[in-house]
């Protein structure tokens, strides 16, 4: 009888520690399909996170081009401006000095020039 006992004490300890193999193991199991959707879900955030950056990047260039073209545009527009006014101003001042100009030589030509009448000592 104690053989016969020791026999079913065997059988039941080696079938126990199979089951309790079998549910280790289907943790085992369980544990890498969650750590696996873990790096999936991961994976695809972070790819979603990266097309997120790609675009506002592309957006940020695109805004920045338009907003360098408008201030180049605005700064040619403003030295054309200048450049005009300052020809103009260049033209009139050279205009007022040559006005001077004629002015002082028609003032020294007439108080340089000789009377119409002979001088009696000419005679």
């Amino acid at each position: 009888m104690k053989i016969t006992s020791l026999i079913i004490a065997l059988v039941a300890a080696t079938a126990l520690a199979a089951l309790g193999q079998e549910g280790t193991l289907q943790e085992v199991k369980h544990g890498a399909k969650k750590a696996g959707q873990t790096v999936k879900d991961g994976v695809e955030t972070a790819g979603e996170k990266t097309k997120e950056a790609a675009e506002t990047v592309g957006e940020k260039t695109k805004e920045t081009a338009k907003t360098v073209g408008r201030k180049t545009k605005e700064t040619a527009q403003t030295v054309g401006e200048k450049t005009k006014e300052g020809a103009k101003t260049v033209h009139r001042k050279s205009k007022r000095a040559l006005n001077k100009a004629k002015a002082e030589t028609s003032g020294q030509q007439s108080t340089n020039q000789a009377p119409n009448t002979p001088a009696p000592t000419d005679r």
